[in-house]
């Protein structure tokens, strides 16, 4: 790459192969949020072009800018964020960012839609699904509530949601996690819009249903010529569904071309570093003799579910975790894989007594907790951590990064006073590999990637000897998923740590774990040594799995 040569310009290179107008056209584009000290700048400078019927990508690593860009142009900024008086988003031709707050509201779920990164934050949790997405339909259709519910249903059937009738009627903690953010793509799609722009879409789902989701939102662009911006850190993703990218590093594009000759020729240093990026390594060997430290015994988990009106309710039990048995021993991974909504984060919340089971026995450094509640497990809550899915809603939106971290050492009594609990959260946040300058900041102000890591930082922070790991890189670009995992293999050497690692990236399994379960409809399928399973599968759905994951990549 020549020093003074320019990867991004204003325009697209293949602006001169377009017919028409883009659809958006953002110019200059500059973001900064205040923040105590003074301000940060997010975004600098970003131009970018959208044309009908096509798909954009937007990639690079946690807080280079790509979410802020998405939220500038659907007009979602926080009360702290200041867009550059110089900036300009066209949509067909008018700038956007002049309209009144009343009309850029209008605009959102009806032209311009979008799905976001962390399902679980973007429901209400005390509405069903099936209320949310109807008012999602009647606030810009003319339509009878029944009217609306049917097409609720078409949508959930649409987007694979299995029993969608009975479905429509829960609430989203009812819903795993791939589920949820299927019922946020569905309450996008609910009005047809000119533009999706598609946050992380596929982050909380398997590798399986990843690439439905993508042919679902593939179909759906070609048959209303849907134009989609998508931001990802799935570089297999990018090159199989986009048609033109661009490369974001520290708020400013470094380089942008079509998907072809990007991927075919990457100029920028830091293009080819990303697409160098890729989990690798395997798990320390276990030390000889590790004593067990979690054991589950015959653990069932049970839901009932509600079909029908008022009048003419149904009730029948879906068993989620169907008398499933483990062990895990001091210093080990043990990785449990599966398709949304297999029983993963169920069985994994019930061993730590997150939630009761129906049935069976769970034992932690070979004491009984099946029978305990909640009182009597509190002493043994510093030793047991859990670092969730959706690091959003996990964090308090009112407390500072300092508050968070702190908080678990205050109740668990850690620390003789606040200079030396601060000296805990500093050190814990290093670990983590974040800056300690961030104390007073809060979470809405990080990306999901960063967010991430905070709540790892929270749960190192109590040192604890078992960590239960569901999804922690699923909201991660490639290049950072490598540093976290080097990171625990790190502090599972130092501290002794064992960890139950949920996970439907398979790539991190192989390189984290050195057991795996593969779970199936609530039941173990297939279960041993890492290599063995991945490499030599022996069920079917195990080698669906592989295959997607692997083979889809290459």
């Amino acid at each position: 790459m020549d020093r003074d040569e320019n990867l991004a310009p204003d325009v697209r290179l293949d602006h001169g192969s377009r017919t028409g107008e883009p659809i958006i056209d953002c110019r200059d584009v500059a973001v900064r949020f205040k923040v105590e000290d003074g301000e940060v700048e997010a975004v600098r400078g970003v131009s970018m072009q959208l044309y009908r019927g096509e798909t954009i990508a937007v990639v690079g690593e946690s807080g280079s800018g790509k979410s802020v860009t998405a939220r500038t142009i659907m007009g979602l900024l926080s009360k702290r964020a200041r867009v550059a008086p110089g900036a300009s988003i066209r949509l067909d031709g008018d700038d956007i960012l002049k309209w009144s707050p009343h009309r850029r509201r209008m605009l959102r779920g009806n032209r311009l839609s979008m799905i976001f990164q962390e399902p679980l934050s973007s429901l209400n949790p005390v509405y069903s699904i099936g209320a949310q997405i109807i008012e999602a339909i009647r606030i810009h259709q003319k339509l009878s509530k029944a009217k609306a519910r049917e097409k609720a249903i078409d949508l959930l059937r649409e987007v694979r949601i299995p029993e969608p009738e009975a479905r429509i009627n829960q609430y989203p903690h009812q819903l795993s996690g791939g589920q949820r953010q299927r019922v946020m793509i569905a309450m996008a799609l609910a009005n047809n819009p000119d533009v999706l722009i598609a946050d992380e879409p596929t982050t909380a789902l398997d590798v399986t249903v990843q690439a439905q989701i993508l042919q679902l939102i593939r179909d759906l662009q070609q048959r209303h010529g849907m134009a989609v911006i998508l931001i990802t850190h799935d570089l297999t993703v990018v090159r199989k569904f986009s048609d033109y990218v661009y490369v974001m590093q520290k708020g400013e594009v470094k380089e942008h071309n079509t998907t072809e000759a990007l991927f075919g020729n990457p100029r920028h240093p830091y293009t080819r570093h990303l697409l160098g990026s890729e989990p690798r390594g395997h798990a320390n060997p276990l030390p000889a003799e590790s004593p067990v430290i979690m054991e589950g015994k015959d653990v069932r988990v049970a839901f009932m579910l509600k079909k029908g009106g008022f009048f003419s309710a149904e009730f029948h039990e879906l068993v989620a975790v169907d008398n499933l048995s483990l062990t895990l021993r001091r210093h080990e991974t043990l990785g449990i894989v599966g398709e949304s909504g297999s029983g993963k984060t169920t069985f994994g919340q019930a061993l730590i007594r997150l939630s009761d089971p129906d049935g069976g026995e769970i034992y932690f450094d070979g004491k009984a907790i099946h029978g305990k509640s909640r009182e009597e497990l509190r002493p043994l809550r510093s030793r047991m951590q859990v670092v969730f899915q959706d690091p959003f809603s996990s964090l308090n939106p009112r407390m500072s990064v300092c508050q968070i971290i702190e908080e678990g050492l205050i109740v668990n009594g850690i620390g003789t006073n606040r200079a030396e609990r601060l000296d805990r959260v500093r050190d814990a946040l290093t670990a983590a590999g974040l800056p300690t300058n961030i104390l007073s900041r809060f979470p809405h102000e990080f990306s999901g990637g960063q967010r991430q890591r905070i709540a790892i930082a929270r749960a190192i922070a109590l040192e604890p000897e078992f960590i239960l790991l569901d999804e922690p890189t699923s909201a991660l670009d490639l290049s950072v998923q490598a540093q976290i995992i080097d990171l625990l293999r790190k502090l599972q050497d130092e501290r002794g740590l064992s960890y139950l690692f949920i996970s439907h990236d398979l790539k991190v399994v192989r390189a984290l774990c050195h057991r795996v379960i593969v779970m199936q409809h609530g039941r173990i399928v297939e279960e041993g040594p890492v290599e063995e399973v991945l490499f030599n599968p022996k069920t079917a759905y195990t080698e669906k799995l592989v295959k997607a994951a692997f083979e889809v990549a290459a």
